[in-house]
């Protein structure tokens, strides 16, 4: 196979692929040359689409920068002839097309790093040969006639998938298959079964998937059917692009995905805008405009996590994904008290792409080897579990890093996305979180025995302001994130004035520092008590008041130093 090059900016040939309807993608570096086998031998029934699709392939090949050799001669798996080829396309194949030597030789090349590309009835093909049935994903087991479904663009990073939209209707031929392959792949679309008659696979039915297996790349369609499917643009750029990720052309995290809640595919609710600029949402999309502001997930703040999403900047544009800022923060102050993971395409290496913004650059060799260019869709995962922040590119680690900042933490905080500045035009898909369990932070308000609240005064977040006993509202400045022995309100800490230990020591909010006097852990008889000191919060003089002073003072069990925290 041909030695692969990375694309960068300044490569001046491109091509613009667009679907009609869809909304399009700007336009991307052409790939370096590369060469497909298109095999359609049929052992079985065989497709009058055969012709219509080698035809179709061809088409893209001329267009995108790919030979294509077309043959029905099992011959040519022998390990000298595929050797030739970055992609194979078993296009409509069907029975036993291979004998165990050419088994052998194709097992041995997509160990080597080959692609394959399954269209249609390749997966009614081989079935008593395992690593076949492994590497198309899953067996054909049956199909009603043909007629128009729904089918679900479930991800819409992959480059086969990019351009379409997040539903839509047409007539193919709509397989049922003998197990379901999400288990071992990603799944990229779905059938939606209550859209048409005779489905077997019920509430989730794979349609389109991709993965990678024992070294190679393998993309799998059960579109493709009938003559006309390949004449549809939405089709064909389907086919384009998993043609481009089996020649490892573009890359793609197609690790399998299960047991994540969505945060945004569409719809804002649940988020808020802070500072100046915006996000346009259109097309389950949201792009960046002005700034320098954040969308921020405002409903829940999260502990121990993966969150992932998918985004695109089309040119050297700049953005970034901020975690673990507590709520109410300006894009500044989330920049200080959480971290940034950069969008960036050719800024210093501890500020472009994969870097913790201004603290831990990205391993840039395996940055550049996972990353697609401007114009492409790319895949971050942050996998967050407790101080420990691990970068995923398309599937790739690219950052590890470890917060030993006292005035930050990483476990517990809110999401936001970096809308940048006027022209750094960053557009985002299918944000998506999966909580980790374990200990998770406790957010919400602290209480006295008596029912009043632990307030900060004035909503301040100053160094030095007063912390006191008042009537419960729903104020950000009556929220406590109980941080390990932290108690945060307003991005800052609960302490004590002048770090003083004596009886009467005033309670008040300062920049988290990681020392004893900003440490409380549950006492008996609800009880907070002082780690530095040893004495418990009290409410002054047993003042049940609103602005009664919070104070430090020997524990000794009565109402006022009584507490329910979150």
């Amino acid at each position: 196979m041909r030695s692969l090059t990375r694309h960068v900016l300044g490569v001046a040939a491109a091509v613009l692929l667009t679907v009609a309807g869809t909304g399009g993608t700007p336009a991307r570096a052409a790939d370096t040359p590369y060469d497909v086998l298109v095999f359609s031998r049929t052992a079985g029934f065989r497709h009058d689409a055969i012709p219509a699709g080698i035809q179709l392939v061809r088409d893209l090949g001329a267009a995108n920068s790919f030979t294509v050799t077309a043959t029905e001669d099992a011959g040519q798996f022998n390990a000298t002839n595929l050797a030739q080829f970055e992609a194979v396309v078993f296009l409509n194949t069907t029975g036993d097309v291979l004998n165990a030597t050419q088994q052998t030789a194709f097992e041995n090349y997509i160990r080597a790093g080959g692609g394959y590309v399954g269209v249609h009835s390749a997966s009614d093909t081989e079935y008593d040969w395992p690593f076949y049935g492994e590497l198309v994903g899953a067996y054909f087991a049956s199909h009603p006639a043909i007629q128009q479904a729904t089918v679900r663009t479930e991800n819409r990073a992959h480059a086969a998938t990019a351009g379409l939209a997040p539903a839509a209707t047409r007539t193919d031929e709509w397989y049922n298959f003998r197990t379901n392959p999400r288990s071992s792949a990603r799944v990229l679309s779905t059938l939606d079964e209550s859209s048409y008659s005779g489905g077997t696979m019920g509430g989730d039915h794979p349609h389109t998937w991709c993965k990678s297996y024992q070294g190679g790349r393998s993309f799998y369609t059960g579109a493709g059917h009938t003559q006309a499917s390949y004449s549809e643009a939405g089709f064909r750029a389907l086919i384009l692009g998993g043609i481009r990720y089996a020649a490892n052309r573009t890359k793609a995290d197609c690790r399998p995905e299960t047991g994540y809640t969505t945060l945004y595919n569409g719809s804002t609710t649940g988020w808020s805008q802070a500072g100046p600029g915006s996000f346009g949402n259109s097309n389950a999309t949201l792009t960046s405009s002005g700034g320098m502001g954040m969308l921020w997930y405002s409903a829940k703040e999260f502990g121990s996590y993966s969150l992932k999403l998918d985004w695109m900047m089309p040119g050297d544009d700049n953005s970034g994904v901020v975690i673990g800022f507590p709520a109410g923060s300006t894009p500044d102050a989330a920049l200080a008290s959480g971290y940034e993971v950069q969008i960036d395409a050719t800024d210093a290496t501890d500020r472009t792409t994969g870097a913790v913004y201004g603290v831990k650059s990205a391993d840039i060799a395996a940055r550049d080897a996972a990353l697609n260019p401007p114009g492409e869709w790319n895949t971050y995962e942050l996998l967050v579990e407790g101080e420990r922040l691990q970068v995923f590119l398309n599937g790739v680690r690219i950052n590890d890093f470890t917060n030993t900042d006292p005035a930050r933490s990483l476990t517990s905080g809110h999401i936001g996305l970096q809308n940048h500045g006027t022209g750094d035009d960053v557009s985002f898909r299918n944000v998506r979180i999966k909580e980790l369990g374990g200990t998770t932070p406790r957010v919400g308000r602290i209480t006295s025995s008596t029912g009043k609240c632990v307030d900060v005064a004035g909503n301040s977040s100053a160094d030095g302001t007063k912390i006191q006993l008042w009537t419960c509202t729903n104020g950000a400045n009556q929220q406590w994130t109980v941080n390990g022995s932290t108690l945060r309100s307003l991005g800052k800490c609960m302490g004590v004035a002048g770090g003083s230990t004596a009886n009467g020591g005033l309670v008040q909010l300062s920049t988290c520092t990681g020392a004893a006097g900003q440490n409380w852990t549950a006492g008996s008889n609800g009880s907070l008590v002082h780690a530095a000191s040893g004495r418990c919060l009290d409410a002054n003089g047993a003042s049940t008041a609103d602005g009664t002073q919070l104070i430090i003072w020997s524990c000794h069990g009565a109402a006022n130093q009584r507490w329910v925290l979150p």
